[in-house]
């Protein structure tokens, strides 16, 4: 099964980008992944609801029908990485082919984005910005691939 990260714009601080660079590196030992940085251009005056569509509409037209659509959002469901393991053990045995996971902009995501979730997933009950969640993210895939091989990282 393949992974995609839905990302809007390039990560802005290094630190994060070099993490990002390597978990996606060690994930690639495990599963074929893919980050996609989406352009967005936002208009000056624009109100919040407005940078949140516009952002669901590239999101959406990044997207096959047939992904898994896990949306990143405080008010997601929280798993343990156990969980997500498990999680992603159940979508490989149903025959998904690709999990997309899309991550929003600062003001989070439409409501169309989150009504079209297959799992709407929390990282935590804090929030954090855009770019560190890529990381967490990441780091997360990549413990419950160690989970599901039977490796000794996520103890």
């Amino acid at each position: 099964m393949k992974l995609q990260l839905l990302l809007l714009g390039k990560t802005k601080e290094s630190f994060i980008n070099e993490g990002v660079k390597i978990f996606s590196g060690r994930l690639k030992h495990y599963t074929p992944i893919t980050l996609h940085y989406l352009k967005i251009k936002y208009k000056k005056g624009w109100m919040e609801q407005q940078e949140r569509l516009q952002e669901g509409k590239i999101l959406q037209a990044a997207l096959q029908p047939t992904d898994v659509r896990v949306v990143l959002d405080s008010t997601g469901k929280q798993l343990t990485s156990t969980g997500l393991a498990e999680q992603i053990s159940r979508w490989e045995l149903a025959g998904r082919k690709q999990i997309s996971f899309l991550i929003g902009g600062p003001t989070g995501h439409s409501q169309e984005i989150l009504k079209s979730a297959d799992l709407t997933l929390s990282l935590s009950r804090m929030t954090f910005t855009h770019d560190m969640v890529r990381l967490f993210l990441l780091e997360q895939l990549y413990r419950a691939y160690t989970i599901k091989a039977g490796e000794k990282y996520h103890k």
